[in-house]
């Protein structure tokens, strides 16, 4: 039978390999190239760990943590006292609390060096201590570990001797400088703004704390040691204000070695307070673990472009004459756009005097709404929420009618308000309540009233009632002096000055330079000087400023923030602590066309700061952080 040959085309066996070699090697490069785009830089000479398999970033359950039960200082206690075992129970709630597993271990753990293979080890209240502990917690830092440490560590030795302070100085970089009495029952911890372990928190927020466990005060010794707090309260204390918030500090972090240490110098059982307290609380904490676990911590600054602090100026007009024409000039050549505070009744029988007023800049009205001598009268009452509605409405239209614009604050005549005066300086039109008490914080508080969004600013420094009136200071350079102190502390704080001169103490001829000079200080020390509607404007807006920072890979970062207002967003500045030594930053977006901000690493501090140009309300973006690890 005659066999036929087949005449297609034949089959090449290398064409049929090289076709697949090809496509597996683009199949390769697509999906590196997918890599990259999602996770960042890598390098096949690495190993697993440098892929996006495995991260520098560790997740909840993969850090070691230790809690000290220190046997030593319950020996040192009375018979019978329960204050380490209360001490450790509070905190392994906090930690249950951040879904981080620990380990409690004891003094016999530390002498025999069983600490060294935990990530963070929180020491909590342990007075006592052998001097083998001493020396093994001082290595643990030394080689890179992080120490949560509260109240007097190592203080006393295993034998209940006296050993002092050196601990504090050699590892912490402090000066131990006072305890704080029980006698006292409490006192107030004032917190600074601008830190990674005080982020989302109000700048100048005030902790209540117990006294029983009687706090300790120090100050500062190194650079490399920060502090977060101060107990210094100018009512209570005789030193001066900058030696006093200096010398009075309640939390401190920093470095020792290659590790890391956080300290508060009272027990978290200590904090007492509203709920409000307890929150702040939770979050100071929450962020020194995170610091300390080298978790990444975003935070957006308090103030526009490169301020760290902030000042309007509030001028209360008690009767006109000449040296409020004086007050006005002054004002306008120093280039401050003040707000001035003036009774309508005032405003009403010198229509001319508030017209000029309001050409020179904004207008507050001043409204009887009621009387309390003080947040705790119980005798005294302001008025219902009709008749505030009514005082307050009457005051902006009257105000308005003669100024011939919007009145932007109100002040109440006796200095306290309450929930009703906020709901009905809104409901009026209403942008800032300028309060003459102090409040929970340094910075304005965004309050939503209905559709309309307010902002309280507390008192943050004294007027000229106390400088001048209460204190007797009648020499000019005494009274710059007081004011001076004052910026100092609000500076200090990271917060908000309100300089609220009277028309008839501060303003009149004899006293008006010290007006001049405090603006000029003001300046010097690089503060933004602003306005109250200018103000509402920036914090309104910078409330809604919503952010996250997600580890993608050991080489990459994003940032995901967005604007839920509804209006637009000036250009900010946030801060993004990455914990981590890097080389070669740089800023990507995930979608093209996403405008790109400036930024700056600080290889120092570990921090990168970026300006964002503004964004749009409803407005999301995600930006990619690229980054070398050094070798």
């Amino acid at each position: 039978m005659e066999m036929i040959k087949n005449k297609g085309m034949a089959i090449n066996s290398l064409l049929l390999i090289g076709s697949g070699i090809a496509i597996l090697l683009i199949s390769l490069l697509t999906y590196i190239y997918i890599l990259k785009g999602v996770y960042g830089r890598f390098e096949f000479s690495d190993n697993l760990s440098s892929l996006p398999f495995g991260s520098v970033f560790k997740t909840s359950a993969d850090y070691k943590i230790a809690i000290l039960y220190s046997d030593n200082t319950e020996n040192l206690l009375p018979e019978g006292s329960t204050w380490v075992s209360d001490n450790v129970i509070t905190w392994k709630k906090f930690l249950d609390s951040y879904k981080l597993t620990y380990t409690v271990i004891h003094d016999s753990d530390l002498t025999k060096g069983r600490h060294y293979e935990f990530d963070l080890f929180i020491v909590p209240g342990a007075k006592s201590l052998n001097d083998q502990e001493v020396n093994n917690l001082k290595k643990f830092i030394d080689k890179g570990g992080s120490v949560f440490a509260t109240s007097g560590t190592s203080s006393f030795s295993h034998d209940k001797k006296w050993r002092g302070w050196e601990f504090f100085s050699e590892v912490f970089g402090l000066r131990f400088t006072k305890e704080i009495k029980k006698e006292e029952l409490t006192r107030i911890l004032t917190l600074r703004g601008g830190y990674p372990i005080t982020s989302n928190i109000p700048t100048g927020y005030p902790l209540k704390v117990a006294t029983w466990d009687m706090p300790i005060e120090v100050q500062v010794l190194e650079p490399r040691t920060n502090q977060v707090s101060y107990w210094f309260n100018q009512k209570l204390d005789t030193m001066l204000v900058r030696e006093g918030l200096l010398k009075s500090a309640g939390i401190a972090y920093g470095t020792y070695g290659a590790g890391r240490f956080v300290w508060m110098g009272f027990e978290l059982n200590s904090v007492v307070g509203s709920n409000e307290d307890f929150v702040f609380f939770d979050r100071l904490v929450h962020n020194s673990v995170d610091w300390l676990l080298y978790r990444p911590i975003a935070n957006v600054q308090d103030w526009p472009s490169k301020f760290k602090s902030a000042a309007i100026i509030t001028p209360v007009i008690t009767e006109y004459n000449n040296d409020v024409q004086s007050l006005v000039n002054l004002l306008k050549s120093k280039g401050v756009k003040a707000t001035y505070f003036i009774d309508p009744a005032l405003a009403e029988s010198n229509p001319a005097y508030t017209r000029q007023l309001a050409q020179n800049g904004e207008l507050g009205a001043i409204v009887d709404i009621g009387y309390l001598a003080s947040v705790n009268d119980t005798v005294n009452k302001l008025n219902d929420l009709n008749t505030q509605f009514e005082k307050i409405k009457s005051a902006a239209d009257k105000i308005k009618a003669i100024g011939g614009k919007e009145v932007v604050a109100i002040m109440p005549a006796y200095g306290l308000f309450d929930d009703r005066t906020v709901a009905s300086a809104a409901k009026a039109g209403y942008k800032v309540v300028l309060s003459d008490s102090l409040l929970d914080r340094s910075v304005p508080k965004s309050v939503i009233k209905g559709e309309q969004a307010i902002i309280t600013i507390p008192k943050t420094a004294r007027d000229d009632f106390e400088v001048i009136r209460d204190l007797g200071l009648t020499e000019p350079e005494f009274q710059v002096y007081t004011y001076n102190e004052d910026i100092d502390k609000t500076v200090f704080e990271g917060g908000l000055y309100v300089f609220k001169p009277h028309s008839g103490l501060q303003g009149t001829p004899e006293n008006l330079q010290v007006i001049s000079s405090v603006i000029d200080s003001l300046r010097a020390r690089q503060m933004w000087i602003t306005s109250s509607a200018e103000l509402h404007s920036w914090w309104t807006k910078r409330n809604k400023i919503e952010m996250r920072v997600e580890p993608r890979s050991p080489t990459r970062v994003a940032i995901t923030m967005s604007n839920s207002g509804k209006e637009d967003l000036p250009s900010f500045n946030v801060t993004i602590d990455l914990q981590l030594a890097i080389r070669s930053v740089i800023i990507s977006s995930e979608m093209i066309g996403t405008p790109l901000p400036k930024y700056n690493y600080n290889s120092q501090t570990r921090v990168l700061e970026m300006s964002i140009n503004g964004m749009k309300s409803g407005e999301s973006r995600i930006y990619l952080v690229d980054f070398d690890r050094p070798s």
